[in-house]
């Protein structure tokens, strides 16, 4: 799997290489869409551009099985769960772009009733 990363004029863009049945590299990351295909398909579609991110959120006492669950169903979020710890559930998501990735958590994420507070780490291979 070829990935580059860019860094610049404040974006954070992935390209990715990866096999046209969706199925990830040996070693390499997953880059699978919500149903477990890639997120680009079709003749030639090899190259997708994604940012993967960990969002991690604090929640209400008592609501994190219950923000997990609603997060789940979110478009872009492809794992969500309840956790102990400073944090009650981590999310992992994935978008086009890191403008993506800010609406993703601002305007779906931050909805969810029961939600606190987050924080947003996004994945680098270096």
């Amino acid at each position: 799997m070829d990935t580059s990363v860019i860094i610049g004029a404040g974006k954070l863009e992935v390209k990715v290489s990866s096999p046209r049945n969706g199925r990830r590299a040996p070693g390499g990351p997953p880059f699978a869409g919500r149903a477990g295909g890639p997120l680009a398909s079709g003749p030639g579609a090899e190259e997708v551009t994604v940012v993967q991110a960990y969002i991690l959120i604090q929640t209400e006492v008592g609501k994190a099985a219950q923000v997990a669950k609603e997060v789940r169903e979110i478009k872009g979020v492809t794992e969500a769960e309840d956790v102990t710890g400073p944090y009650d559930v981590i999310v992992r998501a994935e978008a086009r772009n890191v403008d993506e990735l800010g609406k993703l958590v601002v305007a779906k994420i931050q909805a969810v009733e029961g939600i606190t507070r987050t924080l947003t780490c996004p994945v680098v291979h270096l």
